[in-house]
């Protein structure tokens, strides 16, 4: 007689399948009966990866999270992420014995009609951009609720009615993101919105989905989104009791390697890279000196060799206390006499002499005419960590007499100009230059621009070099 197969023996078996590669898996399951691979198959939490996990019930801090966000970019698997968790809800409903039951065929009922539970059936929303992209994606996608369904689970898209009817009675509702007025007044005790920074009327029709998102004892909504600057999606993510989850394109397993890898190649460390391929959200403050498109607008696309540049300055900005940032930044002046910025060699938490030896190697590696170090923090201590790490190192001081971006300005001028450029990818460098705003604090996702500072300072270096060699005409 084979041994029983119990719960906590089958979770076991899919914790060691989700834990081999992909191949020895593969073996595995070939070798296992056709009903029992099924069964795995359908076991949506031991195939979950990284931002598609449920986040536990206080992840979000004082109190269980109300909403679930999950921002990644295309291919990283959201809506089957999105799906299974309206699927999860919808079974445990039907476990619990907080709706009806499916029996024979036929659900069960009071004599008078009634639900079971006082509550009456469950109630979900499906909220999308529009009505089409609910039908399309949320339920007949190829990662739709449809598509999710197991064998044997009673599932009815009924599409003139917006709803999707399930078979233990719960029932899914679609709404159109472009209209709030649909959302204002249905209750529901659980809500999935997909594509939230898209919505054309969110502002409106996210409250209304709020204020009806109120039966049952623990209503809960899972947002899949695509990073979107906007003022929904920054609203939403500064609520209280939400707990995000992040992901990648390249996260997702199930994508076809030569998918990946072109791709990557493709777009890698570019602005829509960042955007499509790691779920990053690219923002830029209002009135910036740099925007998104100049930045893109200004980049050279290929590494410049050092051949083919004349004269080559690093730029440091030297962390303001430890374990800051110390901004290393190599810039060099091409033969035409436009500028560009060619490395980043900037460290984060290194010490004095670390971050002296990382400007020395960069010195090196670049054949550097100058360095540019900002002596404000460290007065003639920076000097003197930079000389201690490389005895000829050709550094010059400056002191900062204006603000950080004041200074900016005119570098942030001949980008716009086009006589200055990005010989490739920064993304740390780009998002503190899209932050700085002329007469205000800088507005950036670290405390301070090492970065842009450091680059600042190596671009005022050479465009001052550049006109003091400029023939000047004399009046006789």
């Amino acid at each position: 007689m084979p041994p029983i197969l119990t719960r906590r023996r089958a979770r076991a078996i899919l914790c060691a399948l989700r834990r081999m590669p992909a191949d020895e898996r593969a073996r595995v399951l070939c070798r296992m009966p056709e009903l029992v691979v099924r069964a795995i198959e359908e076991e949506w939490w031991w195939q979950a990866h990284g931002g598609q996990i449920e986040p536990a019930a206080y992840d979000a801090g004082a109190g269980a999270w109300r909403v679930w966000l999950i921002m990644a970019e295309r291919g990283f698997g959201k809506t089957r992420a999105g799906a299974e968790w309206v699927w999860a809800r919808v079974r445990e409903w039907g476990r619990h014995g907080d709706s009806y039951f499916q029996q024979g065929g036929a659900r069960t009922s009071s004599p008078a009609g009634e639900s079971n539970c006082p509550q009456g059936p469950l109630r979900i929303a499906l909220v999308g951009g529009s009505l089409d992209g609910v039908a399309k994606v949320m339920v007949e996608g190829e990662s739709g609720l449809l598509a999710c369904a197991r064998p044997g689970e009673a599932v009815r898209w009924r599409p003139s009615k917006r709803t999707l009817e399930f078979g233990n009675g719960a029932a899914a509702f679609a709404y159109s993101g472009e209209r709030p007025g649909m959302l204002r007044g249905p209750q529901h005790h659980f809500a999935w919105c997909d594509e939230l920074a898209k919505w054309e009327r969110a502002e409106e029709s996210w409250p209304n989905l709020l204020l009806g998102l109120r039966l049952g004892e623990r209503p809960r909504a899972v947002v899949t989104t695509t990073p979107s600057p906007g003022p929904a999606l920054g609203a939403l993510r500064a609520m209280q009791g939400v707990a995000e989850t992040n992901g990648r394109t390249v996260d997702n397993p199930h994508l076809a390697a030569d998918f990946r890898s072109w791709m990557i190649a493709a777009y890698g460390g570019t602005r829509l890279g960042r955007h499509e391929l790691e779920g990053v959200l690219i923002e830029e403050a209002e009135g910036a000196l740099w925007t998104r498109e100049t930045i893109e607008r200004s980049r050279q696309g290929i590494a410049l060799p050092r051949e083919e540049c004349g004269r080559i300055v690093i730029g440091v900005d030297p962390p303001a206390s430890a374990g800051g940032t110390c901004g290393i930044v190599v810039c060099g002046a091409g033969g035409c006499g436009t500028l560009y910025v060619l490395a980043d060699h900037s460290i984060a938490g290194a010490s004095p002499l670390g971050w002296a030896a990382k400007v020395a190697g960069a010195a090196d590696a670049w054949g550097a005419d100058r360095v540019v170090a900002e002596i404000n923090n460290g007065g003639a201590m920076v000097e003197t960590t930079l000389r201690s790490a490389e005895a000829n190192l050709p550094v010059r001081t400056v002191s900062a007499g204006r603000g950080k971006v004041a200074r900016a300005e005119p570098i942030a001028a001949l980008f716009e100009s086009g006589k200055a450029r990005l010989a490739g990818c920064f993304p740390e460098l780009e998002d503190e230059l899209c932050r700085l705003v002329p007469g205000a604090a800088y507005r950036g996702p670290s405390r301070s621009p090492d970065r842009a500072d450091a680059m600042v300072w190596a671009m005022t270096e050479l465009s001052q070099a550049k006109e003091r060699v400029l023939p000047r005409v004399r009046a006789l």
